[in-house]
């Protein structure tokens, strides 16, 4: 979570007066992630909310959150859904911006997760898998395949020899084991549920976190995205291959991977990396011609993702 869009804590006033709620005292802008901007704000009431404002999602984009989050609580999941509005609308307009509120939930970010917070990831990924089965959101995953070729394509002249070898490897060996397993299970994913969208309570899951990746592709995608950012060799870069037996173990408590998702595991485990890897450049890129900087502004460092990529294809 980043903060682009500066507001004051006067500026959030008639947003949550016309949520029924009483004024905010504080305004916290909250570092870490890439897309949106977040607050935490604090009412005088004593509660705690989180203020979220839409970067990268139009209103008509960011209205799927809302029924998404209410059809995950009522099956258990450890979600925040939005606040209705004293119209009931869940979702609002904020600086120009489409905006919401939500309570904010206890835990904190797992800075290393141990092996019994890596089981109980895995385990309630399988869960969130499962309840979207039957969801109905028809959304293509606009950070998939497609997208990571097009910005592949364009970061490309700016990238070393080794790198452009290492981007050619990773997606010869998707365009291999996609050939080979063309059917590979799929459903809605959450796309980035990377620590930083988690909350713990010792090893117990307490809260997932910033939905608006929600999309349809392959499960194995999802479970790679989220096995890389919680398994590895801390505090180094490498990935940690029993953290990852734990994760795999508790996703195979809930849900069974296929002969050939474990087959395709280790390929789709570099993709993930890669995606991010381009993701982080591409990023970094806008960033610096928009003019997006300072302390309240998360720049991920694309090469975390590069020595993991490497790392992983060695395995394959």
């Amino acid at each position: 979570m980043s903060v682009y869009t500066h507001i004051t804590l006067a500026d959030v006033q008639p947003f949550v007066a016309g949520h029924g709620l009483p004024p905010a005292i504080t305004l916290v802008p909250i570092k870490g992630g890439i897309e949106n901007s977040n607050f935490f704000l604090t009412l005088t009431d004593g509660r705690e909310l989180v203020l979220t404002i839409f970067e990268e999602l139009g209103r008509d984009e960011a209205g799927f959150l809302g029924p998404l989050l209410a059809h995950l609580t009522a099956q258990g999941l450890p979600v925040a859904g939005p606040l209705a509005d004293r119209d009931g609308l869940r979702l609002g307009t904020l600086a120009d911006k489409p905006a919401q509120l939500a309570p904010r939930l206890a835990g904190q970010h797992p800075d290393q997760p141990d092996i019994a917070q890596c089981a109980a990831m895995g385990r309630t990924l399988a869960d969130l898998h499962l309840a979207l089965l039957d969801y109905p959101l028809a959304r293509k995953n606009t950070h998939g395949a497609t997208w990571w070729e097009a910005v592949a394509a364009r970061r490309r002249s700016q990238m070393s020899a080794a790198d452009q070898s290492l981007l050619d490897r990773t997606l010869a060996a998707l365009a291999d084991i996609t050939q080979r397993y063309p059917s590979l299970p799929a459903g809605l994913i959450h796309g980035d549920l990377f620590r930083d969208n988690t909350l713990f309570t010792g090893s117990n899951v307490s809260a997932l976190l910033d939905f608006s990746e929600c999309s349809h592709d392959c499960w194995l995608l999802d479970i790679a995205i989220t096995a890389n950012d919680f398994c590895r060799q801390w505090p180094t870069d490498a990935p940690d291959t029993v953290r990852l037996a734990a994760f795999m173990s508790g996703y195979s408590d809930v849900r069974n991977l296929g002969t050939d998702e474990q087959a395709a595991l280790p390929v789709f485990l570099a993709v993930a990396a890669l995606r991010f890897w381009l993701s982080r450049l591409d990023i970094g890129q806008r960033n610096a011609e928009e003019g997006r900087d300072g302390e309240h502004v998360t720049q991920k460092n694309p090469d975390e993702m590069k020595h993991l990529l490497t790392a992983l294809l060695a395995r394959i």
